[in-house]
């Protein structure tokens, strides 16, 4: 089994290599990306929180209170926004649901990222631009 990774340790990059696992914590509606249907969710974990994007039949098949393992998920920019996904060659599937501890902060999507200077191909955090998310507002 693949090394699972906090998403508080997630970085954005070009290819399909994250494998963790997290509750779904919200849900935004759905929309149409040309054919395709799409949502973006707020998920977390106990060390951070990021948006995932979710496409098609995951839209449908998973609710706030699910823990969802991604398998070979990518963190990238998708419309100007810098989401988790599992894309065309990962997977996420529910394997529980409702206990599990999670923190809403810091929400890795929230961070403004920049090349890392002594290497191009990596990023490196630069700063915050907010400290929750700005789509789904924390739940007090």
């Amino acid at each position: 089994m693949a090394e699972m990774i906090s998403l508080k340790d997630i970085v954005p990059a070009a290819q399909n290599n994250i494998n963790s696992v997290f509750i779904l914590v919200d849900k935004g509606r759905v929309t149409l990306e040309g054919q395709n249907r799409t949502c973006l969710a707020l998920v977390a974990d106990n060390t951070a929180a990021v948006h995932f994007q979710l496409w098609g039949e995951e839209c449908d098949a998973f609710e706030p209170g699910d823990i969802i393992r991604l398998t070979n998920g990518i963190f990238s920019y998708q419309r100007n926004n810098l989401v988790l996904r599992a894309g065309k060659r990962g997977k996420s599937e529910k394997v529980g649901e409702f206990t599990m501890t999670f923190v809403e902060t810091p929400n890795m999507s929230e961070i403004h990222w920049i090349p890392d200077p002594s290497n191009p191909k990596k990023y490196v955090q630069e700063r915050v631009i907010s400290p929750h998310s700005r789509i789904f507002p924390p739940m007090l």
